[in-house]
């Protein structure tokens, strides 16, 4: 499979259908750090085989619209983070803690009260079941160890380090069945690194190269503010950006759209690809072509063609599905037009 010129992708979810999933909870609550089976509406015989037939929802939904590498839609997740996290062993789920949330307030999390370990692959059949039913290039996310140290409570580990780079390896051994089972494209959401960046220059970089060690293809790294239903006032600079260049990480995957990002942060990334956000999802309206274009255009008088992915800004499973296909496919056209338009067609 050969990528177009500017190829489009997702960050990495999509609406889940109302029949499937509580969207009135989902979007009352904050996201899930524990486990949260309230959320589902279909019960557990059943639900497997329902996030199976809505995965296939959002499989279409994305090659429809002309998506060039597409997601599972993480349809079968609760959140970004606790399907992967909650599976780890060393945690307790039945006695959760609080923590000092992302941007403000607590999150309840579960408390590490062993040691951090893989016990058995987690989203291995998830990859399985998009390579089966797409021919197109394919990306699977997963949190990033960074994140996932800072939505538990530590009761466990003397020294952060080892606590850090303990959720590494278990990052690390995923990926690695993740790309034994067809993945293309791997992408580690690192969050908290924007929100925390003093404990992320001392604690993410060696771990975000330890869990990607050894790991062949592209690989992803994205942070963004939070999600727009509850982060709507927005800086327009990250405070962490730059010292991802000296990361393995191949890709950087940013939002950029809803908070007006100051293009002059591309410039901090090096020779990096880009995986930038021009799709807004705090605008309750479809963007048209012409404005992905020209957001593409922007983003291009700072970074070569050949470096730039155009895709949504994060958090699209909170939108109405409509909504998020229309805006799907105006991403699709606005990035053949710039397409056309560099290659003189």
């Amino acid at each position: 499979m050969t990528e177009p010129l500017l190829p489009t992708t997702v960050v990495g979810s999509y609406p889940q259908p109302d029949w499937l999933i509580d969207r009135e909870k989902l979007t009352h609550l904050p996201p899930a750090r524990v486990r949260a089976q309230e959320l589902w509406r279909v019960p557990e015989p059943w639900l497997e085989d329902a996030q199976d037939d809505a995965t296939l929802i959002a499989i279409r939904d994305m090659e429809r619209a002309g998506i060039d590498i597409i997601t599972d839609g993480e349809i079968r997740r609760e959140s970004y983070s606790n399907r992967f996290a909650t599976a780890l062993s060393g945690v307790d789920l039945d006695n959760p803690a609080t923590v000092r949330g992302r941007s403000s307030g607590t999150v309840v999390v579960p408390r590490v009260v062993g040691a951090i370990r893989r016990l058995r692959p987690v989203e291995v059949r998830d990859v399985e079941f998009l390579r089966r039913n797409t021919d197109r290039m394919i990306k699977i996310t997963l949190p990033g160890p960074f994140t996932m140290s800072r939505q538990a409570k530590n009761e466990y580990y003397r020294e952060e380090e080892e606590l850090v780079m303990d959720y590494a390896a278990a990052v690390n051994a995923e990926v690695r069945d993740l790309k034994a089972a067809g993945a293309d494209v791997i992408q580690l959401d690192e969050p908290w690194m924007q929100a925390r960046p003093e404990e992320a220059r001392r604690l993410a970089l060696p771990a975000i190269d330890r869990a990607l060690d050894g790991i062949p293809g592209p690989t992803a790294l994205h942070l963004c503010f939070g999600y727009a239903y509850v982060a709507r006032d927005k800086p327009n600079r990250y405070s962490f950006l730059s010292e991802l260049t000296a990361t393995v990480a191949e890709q950087i995957s940013i939002e950029a759209a809803q908070p007006n990002l100051d293009l002059a942060d591309l410039d901090r990334l090096g020779d990096k690809k880009i995986i930038f956000g021009v799709i807004s999802m705090g605008d309750p309206q479809p963007e048209t072509p012409e404005l992905v274009a020209t957001r593409i255009r922007a983003a291009l008088a700072h970074i070569p063609p050949e470096r730039l992915i155009p895709a949504p800004d994060c958090g699209m499973k909170y939108i109405p599905r409509e909504l998020a296909f229309a805006k799907l496919r105006a991403l699709a056209e606005g990035a053949a037009i710039v397409r056309r338009e560099l290659s003189g067609g």
